[in-house]
């Protein structure tokens, strides 16, 4: 992933024309009619309801737990099981996942899941950001079980697929984040190769390979260089030492955006504005409460999105409820310099991957201009970038 020395980015041209492509309420729609035939789509579109409410990782559990459970059994075993009245004998099959299923067999849209429905809104009228988020196509920024998220990585790839993505890339978290089980070297390449067995599974829908990488304290990266340069867009973030002085801070982060190996600046005051979600246990799925707020670090700004500018890194738009990271105040400090943008979810569940709509709604409000965010390109646009800081062609 070659990183020539790039000359500042400024102003381009977009392309005349951007496809909108995401019609969200037809497609939630149909999903949600669909399930009134089939058990395990309704368990499944009510897990992702959960998870992107942030919910508490125990309920959201209960129905991936069930799922499991039905996975094993044939068709007319679980239709079976529910005209006796035995699903709850099954160890993962409570009450409340039992009356889903048997409700789904009947040809009812099942009322808890048209209760989170209803709550959640699925046919809205047009809202901030919506204008945005329909030029979306990808998602640089996602997790799996392989370090601190919920679910396995083809879950996630196929519902950001169902949710209208042709692209997203898979950013697990670094060797030195052990808390949230950052992948190693070898565990990384053996991440690769199986994202190259998916991809040739869910065309065309693309999966592209990445990293949440640490910026250590003297701004170098907590991966072998080499191994950065095969991967297709590597984030790089602070998660250690977050308190560090002012101009510290700002020499760290200046020297991650230059380093010609990082893509996106991710999360980049750090901050969190509720408590975090927990690790481990519930597979880091997300819940409101656990925890204390947490200010901004503390940094230069105007540098730190100089030199974004002068190497072509894009700032991430984190859309994650407890971040909208950075702040309006340096969202359009960023605009000013010329930042590149990469409007993300940092998703840690699949439900969570439905998260874009607040970073869009706040790169609007901040001005933020649709041509210099990066997740509207299409896959090829977004590789000739990250490998040659090639904008696309206006």
């Amino acid at each position: 992933m070659y990183r020539p020395p790039g000359a500042p980015v400024t102003a381009f041209s977009a392309p005349s024309v951007v496809r909108a492509r995401r019609a969200r309420a037809t497609l939630e729609a149909e999903v949600t009619m669909a399930m009134s035939l089939d058990p395990v789509e309704a368990l499944d579109r009510i897990a992702f309801l959960l998870e992107r409410s942030l919910a508490p990782t125990y309920r959201v559990r209960a129905f991936r737990t069930a799922i499991d459970v039905l996975a094993e059994l044939s068709p007319e075993e679980i239709r079976q099981r529910a005209d006796t009245g035995t699903l709850e004998s099954l160890k993962g099959i409570g009450p409340k996942t039992a009356q889903v299923v048997r409700e789904a067999l009947a040809g009812r849209v099942p009322a808890y899941l048209e209760k989170l429905e209803r709550e959640q809104g699925v046919t809205p009228p047009l809202r901030d950001g919506e204008r945005l988020r329909a030029l979306l196509r990808g998602d640089c920024h996602l997790h799996s079980d392989w370090s601190d998220g919920g679910s396995p990585i083809e879950e996630m790839g196929r519902t950001a697929a169902r949710l209208g993505h042709e692209w997203a890339v898979l950013t697990d978290h670094s060797p030195r984040l052990t808390v949230a089980r950052g992948l190693s070297a070898d565990r990384l390449r053996e991440q690769l190769a199986l994202v190259e067995e998916l991809n040739a599974t869910w065309a065309p829908f693309r999966l592209l390979t990445g990293i949440e990488c640490d910026i250590l304290d003297d701004g170098s990266l907590d991966q072998d260089p080499d191994l950065l340069d095969l991967l297709d867009v590597v984030v790089v973030s602070v998660h250690s030492k977050l308190r560090m002085d002012a101009r510290s801070m700002t020499r760290r982060m200046v020297a991650a955006v230059r380093n010609p190996l990082s893509d996106v600046l991710g999360h980049c005051t750090g901050r969190l504005l509720v408590g975090r979600e927990p690790r481990g246990g519930g597979g880091g799925r997300g819940e409101r409460g656990g925890g204390r707020a947490r200010p901004e670090s503390e940094f230069d700004a105007d540098a730190v999105f100089a030199a974004c500018a002068e190497t072509g890194t894009a700032v991430e738009i984190n859309s994650r409820p407890e971040r909208l990271d950075p702040p309006r105040r340096l969202l359009r400090q960023a605009v000013a310099a010329g930042t590149l943008f990469s409007i993300d979810t940092d998703a840690h569940a699949p439900g969570q991957l439905d998260w874009q709509i607040h970073g869009c709604a706040r790169a609007e409000e901040c001005g933020v201009p649709a041509e210099r965010v990066v997740t509207t390109w299409s896959a090829d646009d977004l590789l000739e970038w990250s490998r040659e800081r090639r904008l696309p062609p206006g």
